[in-house]
């Protein structure tokens, strides 16, 4: 009879999640999983597979907490243009936080992989095209609520807001004063959610 598993999937899955945000694939080495997961090279990749197919398990946990987090926001107020507003506002929070300072694990990988993995790549695609899906909900709620304008495409605000949300996680990795970049994202909001009333 096997003998169960004496670990935490999930957690094992989260500290390997959080060593390829700091470090990166490339830079990520075997040694790096050992030590984050505490197991050893077999339970490592018997469990998990090789380096390779733990990144994706660790990016496809990532990117579905990601996305449970967005869908939350965007339901979370009762007007949705505040939930526009907050997905621009919203990495910024109190400050930058580490987790904004690393940037997006997708778009990273992205940047990484995307060239050489194709699969790196096809996930990154669904991954945005579901996340312009869920906020041209909210946009076309904010239509129907009389606050933003009804001529406007829903779908491609949407791919705006997300270009800009992604833009401000990015410039803040730069070490930009947050000051600056809650200005910027102040900015992009009055800019890209314009009061048909005005």
């Amino acid at each position: 009879m096997a003998r169960p598993r004496a670990f935490d999937e999930a957690q094992v899955l989260d500290a390997v999640r959080d060593q390829f945000w700091t470090a990166g694939y490339a830079a990520t080495s075997l040694e790096d999983l050992m030590r984050v997961s505490g197991l050893g090279k077999g339970s490592l990749y018997a469990a998990f597979g090789d380096k390779r197919e733990l990144f994706l398990r660790a990016l496809r946990s990532y990117t579905a907490t990601s996305q449970g987090h967005l869908r939350r926001m965007l339901d979370g107020s009762p007007r949705a243009i505040d939930a526009l507003r907050l997905l621009l506002e919203a990495p910024l929070g109190e400050g930058i936080s580490p987790d904004v300072r690393r940037g997006c694990l997708l778009a990273n990988s992205t940047c990484e992989l995307g060239g050489a993995d194709p699969e790196v790549l096809a996930h990154a695609h669904e991954t945005y095209e579901t996340s312009t899906a869920l906020i041209a909900e909210c946009v076309a709620r904010a239509q129907d609520d009389g606050d933003l304008p009804v001529q406007t495409e829903p779908i491609s605000l949407a791919r705006a807001l997300l270009g800009a949300q992604q833009g401000i996680v990015f410039m803040s990795r730069t070490g930009i004063d947050p000051a600056a970049l809650a200005d910027t994202a102040r900015s992009l909001a009055d800019r890209l959610l314009p009061d048909p009333s005005a």
